[in-house]
């Protein structure tokens, strides 16, 4: 039979899951890169781990420390202050061990059978978020792997529920209806592309997605919005939904959902909210303001793996009516037969665009329960004051340009040559890429307003404002060195 010390609960498999848990943590300690990143290339990253991937014969448990411990040394050290690059973030440790009990029990979300106090626990975190962010008591929601899916959960529930009240088309039985190619969705220019992979993915194509202004804090413009609307009915096209975002990916932005929700509710559209990222401020009672209007929205985003400190991968798509979870229901005898619903079994499976899922909950419910919810604010509210303390130094830096006001945690710059004639934009992209190979920093790097921007994403609630003085002073003092190398290059020609 197989070796009990890889499989099963007898003492010895208990004995190699504890060797297997400290080493790991040992070497996950002793291996990590001193800086934020080794600074190695694809092609140095293939050589070094190159391996037979299915040995005959297992390796030894040593031999297999060593690789792994390369694996650690060469990954992107999250906790670094000078890792500021995305919006994924260091992790508690509380979801740590919470992630160890979710893979050793391997639940399985899709029926009550192969997850009974998964199922329960999952069930009080949505009702407890449904409650955090104002949505009715109809509200509802399930777990997802992130905002990409809830995004797109959110606009296949929007285009079924406009087929089935305004043209008595179930797209669930019949797919699409030809008039289907006259829907439209809008968003801001700074939403996620996740509202246009969704568009595409649901046979709409990206066409479909109609572009709103936004005004100069990079927010959707209500009246750019109603202008949009009524062009859109005017040339016989059928606006069926809006996204708002709240916590725009490289701005941290919030649009004003309460203006946007007044809007959808008047021309009769689908809000929905991307919080994503910015759902983590209603944890924060001083800070919540940024998301009035999120309880009026039809549906809402929220990921756990950004700036709620969650490993990846954890989010949650929330519903006001959870009566539009029947739209995507499908019943299996061998799953969620409907006698199991009518007996009171809640099968989560019927609220969800995947079958086998992970019970993601627990590491969310684990942080919740140990922490509470004032070092959570805090946590919060020191990240937003971090981001506001880095745009004044920024402001007040003689080679720095500030992009934008923070209202969050992203905070978009850019490096002035001091040869005006010089390329800013390739001098500043060349900037985030000489500081990652050199393993000195993991910054941003993106493209606003037609130019190249560098970017810090500050999701780290350990940094301080003088190690960001730090890397600032790093990032000036690598682009006066590109600007040195290239004026001296071009002397030489």
């Amino acid at each position: 039979m197989f070796e009990s010390k890889f499989f099963g609960a007898s003492a010895e498999s208990r004995a190699g899951y504890l060797r297997w848990v400290r080493a790991l943590s040992e070497d996950l300690i002793s291996a990590l890169p001193a800086g934020p990143y080794a600074g190695d290339g694809p092609g140095q990253l293939s050589a070094l781990l190159a391996t037979d991937i299915c040995p005959d014969e297992g390796i030894s448990f040593e031999a297999l420390r060593e690789r792994l411990r390369a694996v650690i040394s060469k990954s992107i050290a999250l906790w670094h202050p000078h890792t500021a690059a995305h919006l994924h973030t260091p992790v508690l440790l509380p979801a740590v061990a919470a992630e160890m009990a979710i893979s050793a029990l391997n639940q399985s979300m899709d029926s009550f059978d192969q997850a009974p106090a998964a199922t329960v626990i999952e069930q009080q975190v949505l009702g407890w978020l449904c409650r955090l962010a104002g949505l009715p008591p109809s509200a509802d929601g399930t777990f997802t792997a992130g905002g990409t899916q809830s995004n797109y959960l959110a606009m296949l529930l929007a285009r079924d529920r406009f087929l089935e009240s305004r043209w008595g088309w179930s797209a669930r039985l019949d797919g699409m209806p030809p008039e289907a190619s006259r829907l439209r969705i809008l968003c801001s220019e700074a939403a996620h592309f996740s509202v246009e992979k969704s568009a595409m993915q649901l046979g709409l194509g990206t066409r479909a997605v109609v572009k709103v202004a936004c005004d100069d804090e990079c927010r959707l413009c209500p009246a750019d919005l109603r202008r949009q609307v009524r062009r859109l009915r005017h040339e016989g096209l059928e606006p069926m939904a809006v996204v708002a975002t709240a916590g725009t990916t490289d701005f941290g932005s919030f649009d004003p959902i309460d203006r946007i929700a007044e809007i959808a509710a008047d021309e009769g559209l689908w809000l929905h909210v991307d919080a994503a990222y910015g759902g983590a401020l209603l944890m924060s009672r001083r800070l919540r303001h940024q998301l009035a209007g999120l309880g009026r929205a039809d549906s809402v985003t929220i990921d756990f793996h950004k700036a709620f400190f969650q490993p990846i991968s954890c989010g949650a798509f929330l519903l006001a009516e959870r009566g539009d979870f029947d739209l995507i229901r499908v019943h299996a005898d061998y799953l969620n037969s409907e006698d199991r619903e009518l007996d009171g079994i809640p099968d989560l499976v019927t609220r969800s665009l995947l079958t086998t899922r992970r019970f993601d909950a627990l590491k969310l419910w684990v942080s919740l329960q140990a922490l509470g919810g004032r070092d959570f604010a805090a946590m919060i509210e020191w990240l937003h004051g971090l981001a506001r303390l880095t745009a004044i130094r920024i402001a007040e830096t003689e080679r720095l340009e500030l992009l934008n006001r923070p209202q969050f945690g992203c905070v978009v710059f850019r490096y002035l040559p001091e040869d005006p004639s010089e390329d800013a934009d390739s001098v500043n992209g060349r900037i985030a890429r000489a500081l990652f190979e050199r393993g000195l920093a993991v910054i941003g790097r993106t493209r606003a307003r037609g130019r190249t921007w560098l970017k810090l994403t500050l999701n780290n609630p350990r940094t301080h404002p003088a190690e960001l003085n730090a890397l600032l002073e790093t990032v000036v003092g690598c682009g006066q060195e590109l600007s040195a190398k290239e004026a001296a290059w071009l002397h030489s020609c």
